[in-house]
C-alpha cells in the first residue's frame, strides 16, 4: 500500500472511531466488498440490506465462511414466517422487519397493537 492510500485508510478509520465514540453503528451492506470495506475499519457487526433481493439466508451462509467472525442484522423483505430461517443461521444475531410495524399502527399511534404483533412474533419463534 502507498503512502497515499495508507493516509486515506487511516483517515477513514479516525472517521469511524469519531462516529462510533458518539454513537452505535451498525453500518449497512450489501455486498462482499461492502464488508471488506467495513471489516478494515473494524466492524465486525453488519446490518445485511435488503436481505431477501441480495441472497437471503444463503448469501448469510455464504459470508459466514470467508467471514467468520462476523455477524448480521438482516432486514429488507424479511417476514414473520421467514425470520426464524434467519435467526437459525449462526452469524445473524437479530432479524429486522416490517410486520412488527404495519403503517396504519404507525400513523394512528396503536402502540399497543404493535407491542402485541411483536408479543406473537416472538411467541411464534420460541415455539
Amino acid at each position: 500500500m502507498n503512502a497515499q492510500a495508507q493516509a486515506q485508510a487511516q483517515a477513514q478509520r479516525q472517521r469511524l472511531d469519531d462516529i462510533v465514540s458518539l454513537s452505535p453503528l451498525l453500518p449497512g451492506i450489501a455486498t462482499a466488498s461492502e464488508l471488506m470495506s467495513g471489516y478494515q475499519l473494524g466492524c465486525r457487526r453488519f446490518k445485511f440490506f435488503p436481505a431477501e433481493m441480495v441472497g437471503g439466508t444463503a448469501g448469510l451462509r455464504a459470508l459466514s465462511g470467508p467471514f467468520a467472525g462476523v455477524r448480521f442484522c438482516p432486514t429488507g423483505g424479511i417476514r414473520q414466517n421467514t425470520a426464524a430461517d434467519y435467526l437459525a443461521l449462526d452469524n445473524v444475531m437479530i432479524v429486522g422487519g416490517t410486520w412488527l410495524t404495519p403503517e396504519a399502527a404507525v400513523a394512528s399511534g396503536d402502540w399497543a397493537g404493535i407491542r402485541e404483533l411483536a408479543r406473537a412474533s416472538l411467541a411464534e419463534l420460541n415455539a
